[in-house]
C-alpha cells in the first residue's frame, strides 16, 4: 500500500459510515451537491489565476450573472468547468470504460470558447511546468502515453486502491502534460472521475492549499509518490467529513465545529490542533475557509496516542 496506513483506515471506515446512509436523502444531497460544485469550479479554476471570488463563482453559474471587471474568458473557465464536472459525473453514471477519447473530451469541453483550436487536441511543440524541473513528454509521445495511461486504469497492474489509482491518473496527466493549457483542471477532473466510480464523492482541492499541492506533485515527479498519494487521500476523507456531517444525525459528538471551539474540549491550543489537520493526524475539512473536527474525532486522536 502506497496510502499511509493510518488514513486509508479512517477513510475505510467514513466510506462505510457514508454508504449505510445509503439511499441518500435527495434534498439533503442536492443542496451539499450544489455548494461542492461552486466550491470545485472556483478552486480548480483559481488555481490556474482565475479571480472571480468564490461568491462571484457562485453568482456566475447559479444566477448567469456577469461580473464587471472580469474578462470572459474568466466566466468562460468557470462555465466549462461545471459542465466538464457534470460531464464527469454522467460518464461515472453511465458505467462505461475510460478512453482516450473521454480524456479529449473533457479537455474539449475545459477549453470550449476559450481556445477552440487547442480544444480537445494535443500539443505540437515541448511545453513545460513552471516553477517544476520536470521535462514533459515529448509531443509525439503523448499519443502513446495517455494511451499506456488509459491501460493502467482499466488493468492495475500496480493493484493500486481507488484512492492510489485517483492519485496515479492525476498525476500521469501532470507528468504528461499533454495539452498545450488546461493540464490541471484535466488532472483533477480524471482524478475525480476515478473516485466516483469507486463510490467516494469528489474532491477539491483548495486554492489555498496551491503551494503544497505543488510541492507534493513535484516530490511525485521525481519518484515520491506516496507523499502526493497521501495528499488526495486526506482531500477524500475532508469530503467524506462533510458529506457525514451532512447527512448524518447531528449529536454535540460528532457536529463538525471549528478547531477553536474543538480547543475548549481539549488541553491543547487551537494552533496546535490546526497543525495536527495540516499534517493529516486529526481528522479535520475546512469549512467556509476554517478547518473543522469533531469531539468524537479528537477522542479518537486521544485513543490512537495513548492518551486515553
Amino acid at each position: 500500500m502506497v496510502i499511509s496506513q493510518s488514513i486509508y483506515k479512517r477513510i475505510l471506515e467514513k466510506k462505510k459510515q457514508l454508504d449505510s446512509f445509503r439511499p441518500l436523502d435527495k434534498m439533503q444531497l442536492k443542496k451539499l451537491h450544489e455548494d461542492f460544485l461552486v466550491e470545485y469550479v472556483y478552486d480548480s479554476t483559481s488555481i490556474e489565476g482565475n479571480t472571480l471570488s468564490l461568491n462571484e463563482t457562485r453568482l456566475v453559474l447559479q444566477e448567469g450573472i456577469t461580473i464587471g471587471g472580469k474578462t470572459l474568458g474568466e466566466h468562460l473557465d468557470v462555465e466549462n468547468q461545471k459542465q466538464a464536472l457534470q460531464w464527469v459525473e454522467g460518464f461515472v453514471r453511465g458505467k462505461k470504460q475510460i478512453r482516450e477519447a473521454d480524456i479529449l473530451i473533457i479537455h474539449r469541453i475545459t477549453l470550449k470558447g476559450i481556445s477552440d483550436y487547442w480544444a480537445g487536441r494535443y500539443k505540437e511543440s515541448q511545453n513545460r511546468i513552471l516553477g517544476s524541473k520536470l521535462k514533459t513528454a515529448q509531443p509525439y509521445k503523448v499519443g502513446s502515453e495517455v494511451q499506456n495511461l488509459i491501460h493502467s486504469l482499466k488493468s492495475n497492474p500496480e493493484k493500486y486502491n481507488p484512492i492510489e489509482l485517483a492519485a496515479f491518473a492525476h498525476h500521469e496527466i501532470a507528468r504528461i502534460h499533454p495539452f498545450v493549457d488546461g493540464n490541471g483542471r484535466v488532472a483533477r477532473l480524471l482524478c475525480n472521475l476515478v473516485l466516483m466510480r469507486h463510490g467516494y464523492p469528489f474532491i477539491i482541492i483548495r486554492n489555498k492549499d496551491r503551494k503544497k499541492y505543488f510541492a507534493c506533485l513535484e516530490k511525485a515527479h521525481f519518484g515520491n509518490f506516496k507523499v502526493f498519494a497521501d495528499f488526495i487521500a486526506l482531500r477524500v476523507e475532508e469530503s467524506l467529513m462533510r458529506y457525514i456531517n451532512a447527512l448524518a444525525k447531528t449529536t454535540p459528538k460528532n457536529e463538525l465545529i471549528p478547531l477553536s471551539a474543538l480547543a475548549k474540549h481539549s488541553p491543547y491550543s487551537q494552533e496546535y490542533l490546526s497543525l495536527l489537520a495540516r499534517r493529516g493526524i486529526l481528522p479535520a475539512t475546512k469549512i467556509n475557509g476554517a478547518w473543522h473536527s469533531s469531539r468524537e474525532e479528537l477522542d479518537k486522536y486521544y485513543k490512537a496516542s495513548g492518551r486515553v
